[in-house]
């Protein structure tokens, strides 16, 4: 585990999604009243974009087909035995940082 700075242009405004790029992955970063939350970009569908998807409370569906995981646990809303991995973000004093495991 190893932890990757969010450069600040990669943070969402509230109620949106980014894309952040970590090598030839990505993760999804979501602004949920307030927190900055991570989840795997990569639906379990298709392979769409989660980032890229609409936000509505802790909820983001993914653009390609409509998938909606909640952002903060990853599970999926019509299927909870369907998920994607969540990452910890942590605040230290020069900014936001990803626990990245997926190396």
């Amino acid at each position: 585990m190893k932890l990757v700075k969010i450069p600040n242009n990669n943070l969402p405004e509230e109620g949106c999604g980014a894309v952040m790029f970590i090598g030839d992955k990505t993760v999804g970063l979501f602004k949920v009243h307030g927190d900055l939350l991570a989840l795997r970009n990569i639906c379990p569908h298709r392979g769409g974009s989660l980032g890229e998807g609409e936000v509505t409370g802790e909820i983001v569906a993914c653009p390609w087909h409509g998938w909606e995981f909640n952002c903060r646990t990853g599970v999926a809303v019509e299927n909870q035995e369907i998920s994607v991995k969540t990452y910890k973000i942590l605040s230290q004093s020069d900014g936001k940082y990803l626990e990245w495991n997926d190396e």
